[in-house]
């Protein structure tokens, strides 16, 4: 039996994954996949960190736009990611895998508060703990707490599951003589303006380096291959 290449992943699911083709809300059947494919590296004693967007449901800033205070509006994009947070983790625990939701700003009735000693216990005991609210701070984004998190726990790598399948040397939607990267450097992420996280989340990952690997989130079973060291995606590092 082949041996997984990482014992602790921080995975980075935008909230726009979970929506599938609706754009909006939330597709089960996606969920359902993407919860196999958690469940399959459990399985095999990887230890996974869940971090959410909450994208399908509001963006602070995008959607609270000059109608709202920025702060208030980012408070909204929190509540979202726990939405899809909660969705996630019922979707595993009726696949019967155990599951922990944590949230940076506090909601007992429905959720533990964020201790990092809690979670990483909770990842050693083998189950999954889900991150909810970003860093619980508005003005950064899910990617910047998914970095965060991912630095807490001492995780091995970020699994950074977008809706494209690896890092360009430019939009592979608007040129489509773009490139894809096999790996990268954060120096030529950020002086090349590649839009792989934002500038903050990718600072902070290249300061504690941790490599993140981007990947298509089009097949959840990217992300059992991920976990397994399969050269998909690109490598960030």
């Amino acid at each position: 039996m082949a041996t997984p290449q990482y014992k602790r992943v921080l995975l980075k699911i935008s909230g726009e994954a979970l929506a599938g083709d609706k754009k909006q809300g939330l597709d089960f059947d996606v969920i359902g996949e993407v919860c196999d494919a958690i469940k399959e590296c459990v399985a095999l004693g990887v230890q996974v960190g869940v971090v959410v967007g909450g994208g399908n449901f509001w963006r602070g800033k995008k959607d609270g736009g000059e109608n709202m205070v920025r702060v208030r509006a980012d408070h909204m994009g929190m509540l979202a990611t726990t939405i899809n947070a909660l969705a996630v983790a019922d979707v595993l625990e009726q696949k019967e895998v155990p599951v922990r939701v944590q949230t940076a700003i506090e909601m007992r009735a429905i959720a533990e508060p964020y201790i990092r000693s809690k979670a990483i216990r909770h990842l050693e005991k083998g189950r999954v703990v889900i991150f909810g609210c970003g860093t619980g701070n508005p003005f950064f984004s899910t990617d910047t707490a998914a970095v965060l998190r991912a630095a807490e726990i001492d995780a091995d790598v970020i699994l950074l599951a977008k809706n494209v399948d690896g890092v360009y040397t430019a939009d592979p939607v608007v040129d489509p003589t773009a490139t894809r990267y096999d790996s990268i450097s954060y120096d030529d992420v950020l002086s090349q303006h590649l839009g792989v996280m934002d500038y903050t989340a990718t600072s902070l990952s290249m300061d504690n380096n941790i490599p993140v690997l981007l990947f298509a989130m089009k097949d959840p079973k990217n992300i059992v291959r991920a976990v397994m060291g399969e050269k998909i995606g690109t490598v960030v590092s």
